[in-house]
C-alpha cells in the first residue's frame, strides 16, 4: 500500500495507476463488482492527477477500460449498489 505522507510523483505515480487499473480488471473478471468499483474509483482519482503526457504513458488497453468500458457499468447513470443488510 502507498504511504499517504509521501505522495507519488512521476514514474511511480504512473506505475501505481496501472497497477490499480489491473487490480480493478481482475476483480471485474472475478465478478466482484463491489471491490472492482472501489479499486476503479481509486484508480480514477490517481489518473485524474496525471498530466496529458503522463496519461499517454499508460497502456491504451488500460486507459480504454478505465474511462469507457467501465463507465458503462459503473457510471453515474447506473443504480448505486445497495447494502447487503435488509432493513427491518
Amino acid at each position: 500500500m502507498t504511504n499517504q505522507d509521501n505522495p507519488l510523483t512521476g514514474d511511480a505515480l504512473i506505475k501505481e495507476v496501472c497497477r490499480r487499473i489491473r487490480v480493478a480488471r481482475s476483480y471485474w473478471d472475478a465478478h466482484n463488482n463491489a471491490a472492482c468499483r472501489g479499486e476503479r474509483d481509486r484508480a480514477l482519482v490517481l489518473y485524474n492527477t496525471l498530466t496529458k503526457e503522463q496519461k499517454q504513458q499508460i497502456p491504451e488497453v488500460l486507459r480504454v477500460w478505465l474511462r469507457y468500458r467501465s463507465e458503462k457499468y459503473f457510471g453515474a447513470h447506473r443504480t448505486p449498489p445497495k447494502s447487503r443488510r435488509q432493513s427491518k
